[in-house]
This record gives C-alpha cells, structure tokens and sequence, in this order.
C-alpha cells in the first residue's frame, strides 16, 4: 500500500467540505465477508488523500481495510494519522435519528474497541464514535448525545485509559452503559476468580506467566503447580490479550515448551489447565452468548472435530449437517441450550454488571457451562451469508432489536 504522507503538525477537527463519508467497519468487513475484492476501494481512498491529506474518513477506512488484509502494522499506523487530523467520527442514522449514541474508544485493531457498527448498521440510530488518547484529558466540546457506551475494549493497553473514563464517569448527565471499571475486569485472570464458585459454571483458573518463567517450566526449574496450584498438564497457554487462536496451543508436558516459546515473540503468557469439552460423539462445539441487558442471546455455534475453535476454522459453510445444529441451537435456545444454563448466565450477568456481554463458552459432558472467556469487544454481526445460513437473519435481528431496546430503556429511565 503506498505511503500517503501527512502533516505531522496539523491537527483538523471537523470535516473539510470535500471529505466524503465514512464507510466504516461493518460495511467494509460484510463487503471483505462476501468476497467483495476491497483492492479498488483501497485505491480510490489513496487517490482521495493523494488530493486531500487530512481526509480523516479516508484514512480511517483504509486502516480497516489493512486489518482485514491482515496487515496490522499498515493498519495501525494509518489509523494513527487519521486521530492526529481528528479524534471524532460520525456514522449516520437511517432516517431521521431517534437516538444519539456516542461511544468511547481506544486507538488499536479490530478487537480492541464493541463493534457497535453492526449493532446499530441501518437503525435510527445515529452513531459518533471518539477516540481518546490516555495521555490526554477528555475533550470539553462532547457532541450532543442521548446515551454514552464506553466501547473500549479490555486489554494491557486500555487500563490507563478505562480509570481515566471511569474518574469523568462519576457525574455524567447523560446515561452510561458499560460502565469502564466493570470492563477493566475481565481480564481472563480476573473473570476466572469472579466466577469462581457460581453455580453451575467451570472456569478453570488462569495465570499470567512471563517468557522466561514459561522456559524454566520447560527445563522443569519450575514446577506447573508452582503457577496453577493443585493442577498439571496438559495445559492451555496463548499470549497476553489475544483471540481468535492467536498463538493458543495445548502443551502436554514440559518438553513441548521449548518448541512453542521459538515461534512466539511475546513476553508474557496466559496459562490455564486444558479441559476436554467434547461432546459424546466426539466433536467439540462452542458456543457464542450474547448477553444484553441481563437477557441471554444466540450468538452462534461453532462445531469442529478440533478442539480449538473459532467460527471461521469450523468450516460451518462445508457441513449442512452443523449449520442444521446451528439453527436448531438457535431456534430451541430460550427453551434449551438457554434454559439449562439460565441461572449460570444470570450468575455471570450478575457478576459482571455489564450492560452488553459476550460469552464463549461450551456445554460440557457433565451439564455445566465451561466458560472460555467474557469480552465487550467480540463481534455479533449479519455478515453471513442468507443462502448457506438462513437461520441466521431473525437471530441477528433479536440481538439488534434488543440493543436498541437497551438504549430506549436508558434513555426513557433518564428523561423519567
């Protein structure tokens, strides 16, 4: 991608005339999804810098399409010249706009802010997405606004920033959902230990572990129940604040940790006992929950014959036989998957104090729910394909639906 220089010292804070839309996130990953070659467009916003450098829209976009190109450097540094010409950005309602929602957000890649794009794509809502530097005090000339989200997501980089929102959170005037202190806990060290204990769920304990400590386990200077008391291998270990099976692999003794530390850079590690989840006939299925407003939702299914998940590894486009089970979870979810676990999802609901939630978990072989991992940043989108997943349409609908109830509720309680 060619290199578009940028003023470093100017700084525009509104749109020039000539600046056209954003297209944003939900539109241009749907287009990337569908297998809509994203090349043109890239040129055209290249062109459109070539004759305007401050274009923040354009940057802003391009650094989306270099994420889903995988080229997470490019992406990151073009998002950082578009928050150097402006740190706010507009997503129009369909329609005259009936709710204004204004959402926080930290600088970083796709994972590191609620994708609300996809929740409110195409509603009366009207979205201003701003993006705030930890090293800077929150501006004082906020855009008018019916509820504030704080979008930033939980990660080693975003603590600074969360206490900072939570400190200007302490007499907001307008509703606040997703309140920053709540989102600063879960880390998966700290969801395990807030989970500890409620009915009905396993979460096995997880322990951060540096490079060095991690190669001494390897060498057996270090003992594994030295770091996981009472447990032993095999254990799961991944980077500090990855996704998605970044970097997640399963050892099963110290002799393995050797190979595993020469292909990972990072210095600090998650590290957890593995537990088998496979179902009777064999297969693994994980499941993602959606949780708004304490109401639990079907997210989606995931089955595969490997144990480490993700939806797109899955291969559920190749099987009609799992998306058949996908769109039964779906359809039966309130009066099945759902009302098996409803006092666990309420007892993590309960635990979390988060207004908008997202489960991965699994049903394991014993009735209780293993729980993976909690996150305000996960994607709930409409991208699938309406041919190969028909099923998927109303689901998605109820989700978006309930957001937008979410918000009417916040706002109404407000104007009470």
């Amino acid at each position: 991608m060619p290199n578009v220089p940028i003023d470093q010292s100017t700084e525009v804070q509104i749109n020039t005339p000539e600046e056209l839309p954003l297209m944003g996130l939900a539109v241009l990953m749907t287009m990337a999804c569908s297998g809509t070659p994203l090349t043109e467009l890239a040129n055209q916003f290249i062109e459109r810098l070539k004759h305007n450098p401050h274009d923040a829209n354009a940057l802003m976009d391009l650094a989306v399409i270099s994420h889903l190109w995988f080229k997470h450097d490019i992406g990151l540094a073009t998002q950082a010249r578009a928050l150097q010409v402006r740190r706010l950005y507009h997503l129009p309602a369909r329609g005259a706009a009936k709710i204004r929602l204004l959402a926080l957000l930290h600088h970083g890649d796709l994972a590191a802010n609620t994708p609300l794009e996809f929740l409110v794509q195409g509603s009366d809502i009207a979205l201003d997405m701003l993006y705030l530097d930890p090293a800077q005090d929150l501006p004082t000339d906020l855009p008018q606004h019916d509820v504030l989200f704080i979008a930033v997501g939980e990660s080693e980089r975003s603590h600074v920033l969360l206490k900072l929102i939570e400190q200007k959170m302490q007499h907001w005037n307008r509703p606040v959902l997703n309140r920053p202190e709540r989102i600063d806990r879960l880390s998966r060290e700290s969801v395990c230990l807030m989970l500890k204990g409620l009915p009905g769920i396993e979460m096995p304990v997880t322990a951060r572990i540096a490079n060095a400590d991690f190669a001494r386990l390897g060498k057996q200077t270090l003992t594994l129940t030295q770091v996981l008391a009472g447990d032993g291998y095999p254990t799961i270990v991944r980077p500090v604040d990855s996704h998605a099976g970044h970097g997640l692999a399963k050892i099963d003794g110290p002799t393995q940790i050797a190979h595993y530390l020469q292909t990972r850079p990072e210095h600090t590690f998650s590290i957890s006992r593995f537990v088998d989840y496979r179902s009777p006939d064999g297969l693994y299925r994980k499941c993602r929950i959606v949780l708004v407003d304490g109401q639990a939702y079907a997210g989606h299914m995931a089955i595969s014959e490997h144990w480490m998940i993700h939806y797109l590894n899955a291969q559920m486009s190749d099987s009609q036989q799992k998306r058949d089970e996908e769109a039964a979870f779906m359809q039966h979810f309130d009066t099945d998957f759902g009302a098996r676990h409803r006092q666990a999802l309420q007892a993590i609901h309960q635990a979390a104090g988060l207004d908008y939630l997202v489960i991965d978990c699994a049903e394991m072989p014993d009735g209780r729910l293993l729980v993976f991992e909690i996150d305000s940043a996960a994607v709930i989108h409409a991208m699938d394909s309406a041919q190969l997943f028909p099923y998927k349409e109303a689901q998605t609908k109820k989700i978006f639906s309930a957001f937008h109830a979410m918000l009417e509720k916040a706002l109404a309680a407000a104007s009470a």
